[in-house]
């Protein structure tokens, strides 16, 4: 099997920054792409960022120029450094990849999520 686990949630005043990382282990050959989405309270799931595992990255318009995807291919890991923090981003950080596995098997895992709360 394959588990996510994020790290690096907490609370942060507004304009302050935070870490996030998603460890992947388990079962992999490979991992392709990696990407983080969150879930603020009373809302949807939306994408915040992606990383080829030739690390193209794309963002969305919501963390541009504030947010920073970056992987570490040797530790299966993806970070998400975050910056200017706003109230408004705070949700539940959850972390996705796209992993090979023995035999060719492959599929997207979630991890658990980790909890990210901007205010005074």
């Amino acid at each position: 099997q394959v588990q996510l686990v994020e790290s690096g949630g907490g609370l942060v005043q507004p304009g302050g920054s935070l870490r996030l990382s998603c460890a992947a282990s388990g079962n992999i050959v490979s991992v392709n792409n990696m990407g983080w989405y969150r879930q603020p309270p009373g809302k949807q799931r939306e994408l915040v960022a992606t990383i080829t595992r030739d690390g193209t990255t794309t963002y969305a318009d919501s963390g541009k120029g504030r947010f920073s995807i970056s992987r570490d291919n040797t530790k299966n890991t993806a970070y998400l450094q975050m910056n200017s923090l706003k109230p408004e981003d705070t949700a539940l950080y959850y972390c996705n990849a796209d992993v090979v596995r023995s035999f060719g098997l492959r599929n997207y895992y979630w991890g658990q999520g980790t909890q990210v709360t901007v205010s005074s």
